[in-house]
């Protein structure tokens, strides 16, 4: 991925750390952690999201996402929870506030969570 943030990790450690972390999101659908963290997370829930949209008998999605995922059952949650609930919504599934910086070392704190699915629109 072109244009990411390195933070501070060599690339397997960053990776390990991003999907246990988007992990962790999209199975609490909340969590406290670093600004910029949270912006490289948002990224990476949002392409999971979108390929649990295509449905839950999509075998070849499914394996792509639980190579990312590190839960089975996260991944369950994933396909068959959040992408029906976010199945009339074509984008921006998660939302990031400020909190703050930390207090020991004064990094600027974020939370992340999975936005309410908007209702449906009837015509």
């Amino acid at each position: 991925m072109p244009g990411t943030r390195k933070l501070g990790r060599k690339t397997a450690h960053r990776m390990s750390m991003l999907r246990g972390l988007v992990t962790y999101l999209l199975e609490n659908e909340k969590l406290e952690t670093t600004y910029t963290r949270a912006k490289e997370i948002s990224a990476l829930a949002e392409k999971m999201i979108t390929l649990a949209k295509t449905g839950e008998d999509n075998l070849a999605a499914y394996r792509t996402a639980l190579s990312f995922i590190t839960k089975k059952e996260v991944a369950r949650k994933l396909f068959h929870t959040l992408g029906a609930r976010y199945a009339n919504v074509t984008g921006g599934y998660t939302q990031i506030y400020k909190l703050g910086p930390r207090r020991g070392d004064g990094a600027e704190m974020a939370l992340i969570r999975l936005t309410p699915a908007a209702p449906a629109e009837e015509t």
